[in-house]
């Protein structure tokens, strides 16, 4: 007697949950194929030597291809969906400067248009950021071995078209997907790296790099960073709210419910320490392109594992975290909210002081997530310091997988239920009352 073949239904994954996994899962193999092919035109060994030579540069290519960028490889997804990303920022910010952005953000019509001005935004610095590559591999010796007009034109345009087919295929992920396009694209470049950096730890032991203890160690705090990550993900301040009970006309009633507002501690999640990052490695930047003296003095001020970078660094991702929390958090539309609804918090009176009260939550929370933040970025930097070891991976990574992973689950677990309401719905009986006894 032969045991039935395990299928999809057995793992409860309908046909609709398993079409979204399947059309997921091709797409990220596109991607992954697309993101091994080389742009034409580039010299890729010598390109990867000159910025393992240059600290500066070499910090800047592993924080954008963390972001799911190819730059270190040069290939044709090498843009990654950071120009995607780039213009999502601008705009989100600009809805916290510019009151017109900010109604077009709670409007249907708003918010469409406001997707049709970020796509084109990204194109537009998708082009810009094309070019700027492709004239940075071209002042490598060898970079490129047929310079001309001709390769300029051909390589931004690969590269821009490259940006756009990732915006393409992240938005058709979380349409027809299982949802968090361009953040699973991330996470999974990301997770990618995961097996050389294990046969970079096993070469290191064994010619001798690094002692077996030491790895252990490494690995030890690699765990601990990743669950102490996915706790401080996971949590959040709950404010409690209660909604009084309510006429509603007709003889209906509302009943009053307790319910709650949960803020989490890390509201700003990895956002904060990508722009740490991109700010203090600047100078570095700009140093390398303009052969600037004064910034390779501050550049050489600020090198990565020395202590005024470390402290600069955490003072940075503190500020970063308060500035996009307060950006992303809206204390008085929800107070309105909440006021429109007839619903308040116990002990404070709604409106203003309800507005105030939050502020006041979020910024007491936010300084243990800010904090938090900066220990995770820094663990790096501090193992590389301690044990003269340096992993591929850092805290931004971590929080990215982590992020999207928790993500992902939730969705899935979210159709599953939804699915599982549905077949009770048509398979169950529910009796109406009144003078005839209908049956569904």
């Amino acid at each position: 007697m032969t045991s039935p073949k395990p299928s999809l239904s057995t793992l409860g994954i309908d046909e609709e949950l398993g079409r979204k996994l399947k059309f997921t899962l091709i797409a990220i193999l596109i991607y992954r194929i697309g993101a091994h092919i080389v742009a034409p035109g580039v010299n890729v060994d010598a390109l990867q030597a000159f910025v393992n030579s240059n600290t500066g540069t070499s910090t800047f290519f592993q924080l954008y291809d963390t972001l799911g960028g190819g730059l270190y490889r040069a290939t044709i997804f090498a843009l990654g969906i950071m120009p995607y990303i780039s213009a999502s920022i601008i705009f989100q910010l600009a809805g916290g400067i510019w009151p017109t952005v900010s109604k077009m953000q709670k409007d249907e019509e708003g918010k469409k248009r406001l997707t049709q001005w970020t796509r084109y935004s990204a194109v537009a610095i998708a082009a810009a950021q094309a070019v700027t590559f492709v004239l940075f591999v071209e002042s490598i010796p060898g970079a490129v071995p047929n310079l001309g007009f001709t390769s300029r034109i051909v390589m931004v345009f690969t590269l821009t078209v490259g940006a756009i087919f990732m915006m393409w295929l992240g938005e058709q992920i979380t349409e027809r997907g299982i949802g968090n396009g361009m953040s699973l694209l991330i996470a999974v470049s990301i997770i990618e790296a995961l097996w050389p950096t294990a046969f970079q730890m096993f070469e290191s032991i064994r010619v001798g790099a690094i002692s077996i203890g030491v790895a252990l160690l490494v690995v030890a705090l690699a765990v601990g960073a990743i669950v102490a990550v996915v706790a401080m993900t996971i949590a959040a301040r709950r404010i409690p709210i209660q909604i009084p009970r309510k006429v509603m006309g007709r003889g209906r009633v509302r009943e009053g419910q307790k319910t709650f507002i949960p803020i989490r501690l890390i509201t700003a999640g990895v956002m904060p320490i990508v722009f740490a990052q991109t700010i203090i490695i600047m100078p570095t930047t700009i140093a390398t392109f303009t052969q600037s003296e004064r910034l390779r003095e501050i550049a050489t001020f600020f090198t990565p594992g020395d202590w005024p970078y470390d402290i600069v660094f955490a003072i940075m991702v503190v500020l970063f975290s308060y500035f996009y929390t307060s950006i992303v958090f809206n204390s008085v539309d929800l107070s309105e909210n909440l006021k429109k609804q007839g619903g308040f918090i116990p002990g404070v009176k709604p409106g203003g002081a309800t507005a105030d009260y939050i502020d006041q939550v979020l910024g007491r929370i936010t300084l243990p997530g800010s904090l938090f933040l900066a220990l995770i970025a820094l663990i790096p930097t501090i193992v590389a310091r301690q044990f003269n070891y340096q992993s591929a991976f850092g805290g931004t990574s971590v929080l990215i997988v982590v992020g999207v992973l928790l993500d992902t689950i939730a969705q899935i677990e979210q159709h599953r239920q939804l699915r599982k309401y549905d077949s009770f719905m048509k398979t169950g009986r529910v009796k109406f009352r009144g003078r005839q006894q209908r049956f569904i």
